[in-house]
């Protein structure tokens, strides 16, 4: 039985409503991991760290409806859950964090991050041909990405460095 090809804008629809449910749990852990730590060492790095992740999050909204790309409420909302349901984990105490949870969450993060990065690598690679999408923009939020993972990494090496051990 032969299949039609698919359509590369139900496609890409598909694409980025998958990347705003997954920047939505990103958006959400950051918050998190921000508020946890706030007055510490870490604190204002991570609380300028989620500022840029919920901006990016309105980035990716932006440029999905400056293609005509319509929000998929049922992902948002499923990703939303996930991230809650997240916070539920063995991390060696059943209710409260532990310092384990600092490192899994960072890494966690970082993986959003790098999935970010290659969204936005994705849509820099649509903008040549697709004039809607502003090239400049996604290069300034490519190379943001990268800082945040430079970052994410200092602090997840920090945090593990505290969990298990200098090193």
């Amino acid at each position: 039985m032969a299949t039609s090809p698919p359509n590369p804008e139900r496609m890409l629809g598909i694409y980025l409503n998958d990347h705003l449910a997954g920047s939505t749990l990103g958006t959400a852990l950051a918050a998190r991991i921000a508020r946890r730590h706030r007055g510490t060492a870490t604190g204002c790095e991570l609380d300028a760290l989620a500022r840029e992740i919920r901006a990016d999050r309105a980035s990716l909204h932006g440029a999905m409806r400056s293609i005509g790309v319509r929000v998929a409420p049922h992902k948002v909302a499923l990703a939303w859950l996930a991230e809650k349901a997240g916070r539920l984990k063995l991390n060696g105490a059943l209710w409260t964090p532990t310092p384990l949870s600092s490192v899994l969450e960072l890494e966690m993060l970082a993986l959003g991050v790098r999935g970010k990065a290659a969204g936005w690598r994705t849509l820099l690679s649509r903008a040549e041909t697709d004039r809607r999408l502003d090239a400049d923009r996604l290069r300034e939020l490519i190379t943001r990405a990268d800082h945040q993972l430079e970052a994410l990494e200092e602090l997840r090496i920090q945090a593990a460095a505290r969990t298990f051990g200098g090193f």
